[in-house]
């Protein structure tokens, strides 16, 4: 019988380690698996490389992990917003290492990874410091950059529903890079509200299939079970 399912936020992240790439979904706040983020920042991991839209908001979720001294280096787009004080004291610093993508090469670069593709060329970034060191190509009269795949060791997304075999429904603009980040890891671990009976879910409402999960835990039920 096939149960991703863990019934705690600590079974969920265990086995993250000391030095692992970690996806971390969410567009700001929008789709951020908070708790399984509080898990991991109470299960210790450090000099993390996290990829991720953007590098924290306020000081809860991932901007709590970037304040818990856990992460060595920000793959993003957006990491610097009114309320990523965390991360701009960080980085003016030198205690956080930043690599800038353009958003589009961002979910390109995943893309690729989860679909297996060496690299891609995007005219995203020609001609800025961005494309600095990197080959560039003229393709139909158009120049390129060539852009390497963003793969992980582990990704911790949220959705709105699982069912036990891992596959994902999401709930509006919260899926963001939820679906392509889960195909780009090595270990997918999925936060969902709650956990419905194999055939609840309608086959064409699935974004997610379960291949792409390895774990899932479902929010209330872990709380219920430390309180």
């Amino acid at each position: 019988m096939i149960n991703k399912s863990v019934v705690s936020l600590e079974e969920a992240v265990a086995g993250i380690f000391d030095g692992a790439t970690v996806m971390i979904g969410g567009f700001g706040t929008a789709g951020q698996p908070t708790h399984l983020i509080d898990a991991l920042i109470a299960q210790g991991a450090k000099d993390l490389t996290i990829i991720n839209n953007n590098a924290g908001n306020g000081e809860v979720g991932l901007a709590a992990l970037l304040k818990a001294g856990r992460v060595r280096k920000m793959v993003c787009s957006f990491p610097r917003q009114v309320d990523s004080q965390i991360f701009d004291d960080l980085y003016r610093r030198g205690e956080v290492e930043l690599e800038l993508v353009p958003q589009g090469n961002l979910a390109a670069r995943i893309q690729a990874a989860g679909s297996g593709l060496g690299a891609v060329f995007t005219p995203t970034g020609y001609g800025t410091p961005l494309a600095e060191g990197k080959e560039t190509r003229e393709i139909d009269g158009r120049h390129y950059v060539l852009e390497y795949p963003l793969k992980a060791d582990f990704a911790l997304i949220k959705a709105y529903e699982g069912d036990r075999w891992g596959n994902l429904v999401y709930r509006k603009a919260a899926r963001n890079f939820g679906p392509i980040m889960a195909t780009a890891a090595t270990v997918t671990i999925a936060e969902v509200s709650r956990i419905v009976p194999l055939g609840d879910l309608d086959p064409e409402h699935i974004i997610t299939p379960g291949i792409f999960v390895q774990r899932l835990v479902a929010v209330e039920n872990a709380l219920a079970q430390s309180a």
